[in-house]
């Protein structure tokens, strides 16, 4: 298993959470390649994350760089330069990829390396992540057509509710107080007015949104994005008290649990970059069991796999690409 990123902090998450993995910090070019990695060993899957900056709404009406958005060609210079060739290739972005100029050339270059390939739009709420962020995911083949689609779990979607560390955990000052942003009383007192004194809430950052600023507790987070956004108003008696989401908090948002943790890595703001720079864990679990739960049905030439491949024996082998 190997992971590349530009960012040194995040080559050092992946490393304290995956230390038998072998991890690369490497600015990649069109020109960089699996030898540019060392020994890899075979490659089962190429899970790639390409910058999404320059494809993201959020970015406005700020200039885009194409070279930004062709970081998504790296990983099929991947798929191609890799021998054997990846039975799979994931590539996750924003959905708003879809809308470039390069994307469909993308997919077609997938298919002339021989991937039959099929497209899903998921949100990590409907997987068991209380939180609402959609992606598009392309998942090409080698040997067998991907599922039409990705099963979500059963249930309703989990809430903030469920993400928020036990009452008084944090602490908390008073919304209305001296500095405090006239845009942020404006966003709380929208919120105070609909759902009255006394019932906690979040108050939005850095982004407009028809909901006022605000959402409330009994529903999935709205995206996590790579600035600190999200603040808790609590009561205290008549008096409304106000804190920003924890990390860990962030965490179980975006569907880090169990063993994986950020303790020691960079500062906050590094913590909550590295998460809004995530993929949700449960959706991508879900993709890469769905497809390797298919059986080959096509045979690639010979030349383009080893033995062990052939007979199913190659160990499964993770190689994240993000050029960010």
């Amino acid at each position: 298993m190997c992971g590349v990123d530009a960012w040194d902090t995040a080559v050092t998450a992946y490393t304290k959470n995956f230390p038998k993995a072998k991890a690369v910090n490497l600015t990649m070019t069109p020109d960089t390649g699996p030898a540019d990695l060392g020994d890899i060993g075979e490659i089962d899957l190429l899970l790639g994350s390409p910058e999404c900056t320059h494809h993201t709404c959020a970015r406005g009406a700020r200039p885009r760089d194409e070279g930004s958005k062709r970081t998504a060609f790296y990983v099929t210079n991947f798929a191609r330069d890799l021998d054997p060739k990846p039975r799979w290739v994931v590539l996750e972005n924003v959905v708003h990829m879809r809308g470039w100029d390069g994307y469909d050339p993308l997919l077609n270059e997938l298919k002339d390396l021989g991937y039959k390939t099929q497209i899903y739009v998921l949100d990590s709420s409907k997987f068991g992540v209380a939180q609402t962020r959609r992606r598009v995911f392309i998942v090409g083949d080698l040997k067998a057509e991907p599922p039409e689609r990705i099963s979500p779990r059963s249930g309703r979607s989990p809430t903030v509710k469920s993400i928020l560390a036990k009452e008084g955990t944090h602490r908390s000052r008073p919304l209305r107080r001296e500095g405090r942003a006239p845009a942020t009383l404006q966003r709380a007192e929208r919120a105070i007015k609909e759902l009255g004194k006394g019932v906690p809430f979040l108050i939005v950052y850095y982004g407009s949104d028809g909901a006022g600023g605000w959402q409330p507790l009994d529903r999935p987070l709205r995206t996590i994005t790579t600035i600190d956004r999200f603040g808790l108003v609590t009561w205290d008696g008549n008096t409304p008290m106000l804190r920003m989401l924890q990390v860990e908090e962030l965490m179980a948002a975006m569907g880090f649990v169990g063993e994986y943790s950020l303790d020691g890595i960079g500062q906050r703001r590094d913590r909550i970059r590295l998460l809004g720079n995530g993929v949700a864990p449960p959706v991508m679990s879900a993709i890469v069991s769905a497809i390797t739960a298919v059986p080959a049905s096509v045979i690639t030439a010979p030349a383009a796999q080893g033995p062990a491949a052939a007979e199913g024996h190659a160990e499964p082998i993770l190689l994240p690409l993000a050029a960010e």
